[in-house]
């Protein structure tokens, strides 16, 4: 091919190349408000908002942070910087990162997490969800499936909650990194929970594996060392491990990164996966394996437990040391129900 065909096709080439790599490009997650404290040392009291004045910094941060560690916080929650004269917050609040909307709720009387939004990123074909909580209102031309971009607002901070009321002092946006566990959480939850009510369809925050916002804001941050999300997601530590008896549910098409390699179960066809879990129940590796490579029965069966981490972060109560054996508790087994359902 030559002359003026010949150079439509190498410009046409290149305007493809051009496509996907705007695609597969994408903005370092960013603070979702102005608040930029996390990362002076020693203003963590100006980025997080405890619990209570006499509660420490960290019960605002992400983890076991709760009741003496026995409770989850799935996201950070970060400080106002601005209000009006009643005293409400008046911060906006941003995209941490270009996107699709999902889902937002602005009846907050039907959520503990009051007015809140939910936004589709894919990094690194990692398809990660940031949530944006406790909002006093979202922008008016938000819609389900539109673009956003990093920087852009989409709502107001604010106090609502269906639970708890959030003293003006400590108004803050609860702002999450999550992996969806499974789309058909609908359907699952409406077989396990006949009669309650679940007004958030898939975006009801138990279908929600969190990750800790810090690590990654302060990981992207660093000048040093270029920050990989699958990177992060592989390097999680490691609870325990268990042994499911299902070869086909939603998490492993959206996650297929995390998915291992085992020439036996390619050869011989998978029954199961080996699955690693992190002490928030979020499964970061997952081993097929074969039907010859299975012993014992059951649908979950649980393999080992680090019981360094649990007793780090013991608060999702995912295992049990029962004498000298470790169990799957009634909690961890609904988990991998509905992971695997």
């Amino acid at each position: 091919m030559t002359g003026a065909a010949g150079r439509r096709a190498i410009l046409s080439a290149a305007a493809v190349f051009f496509c996907c790599a705007q695609m597969f490009a994408q903005t370092p997650f960013q603070f979702p408000t102005a608040n930029h404290s996390l990362y002076q040392v020693g203003d963590e009291l100006k980025f997080f908002a405890p619990t209570a004045p006499d509660k420490p910094w960290t019960s605002g941060s992400f983890g076991c942070v709760r009741n003496g560690g026995w409770r989850m916080h799935e996201g950070l929650d970060i400080r106002h910087l601005q209000t009006d004269r009643r005293g409400e917050p008046t911060d906006p609040v941003m995209a941490s990162t270009d996107g699709t909307v999902a889902y937002f709720n602005k009846k907050s009387g039907l959520s503990n997490y009051g007015n809140y939004i939910v936004v589709r990123h894919v990094i690194e074909g990692i398809e990660i969800y940031s949530l944006y909580a406790h909002l006093s209102k979202i922008s008016s031309d938000l819609k389900i499936g539109a673009p956003v971009r990093a920087g852009e607002v989409i709502g107001t901070m604010g106090r609502t909650s269906n639970a708890e009321t959030i003293a003006k002092d400590r108004a803050h946006v609860h702002f999450e990194l999550n992996l969806l566990v499974n789309e058909k959480f609908a359907d699952w939850f409406k077989k396990k929970n006949p009669g309650e009510r679940n007004d958030h369809g898939g975006w009801n925050g138990q279908n929600l594996f969190g990750l800790d916002p810090r690590e990654i804001l302060v990981g992207e941050h660093n000048p040093v060392k270029k920050f990989s999300l699958l990177d992060y997601l592989r390097g999680q530590t490691e609870l325990c491990r268990v042994l499911v008896r299902a070869a086909n549910f939603p998490y492993l098409k959206r996650y297929p990164a995390l998915v291992l390699k085992n020439p036996v179960a390619e050869k011989e066809g998978v029954a199961g996966y080996e699955m690693v879990l992190n002490y928030n129940g979020l499964p970061f590796a997952l081993l097929p394996r074969a039907a010859s490579e299975i012993k014992g029965g059951g649908k979950f069966q649980l393999l080992s437990v680090n019981e360094r981490e649990y007793r780090a972060n013991p608060c999702r109560k995912l295992v049990v040391k029962r004498g000298s054996r470790w169990q799957l508790t009634d909690a961890g087994i609904r988990e991998l129900e509905l992971l695997t359902y």
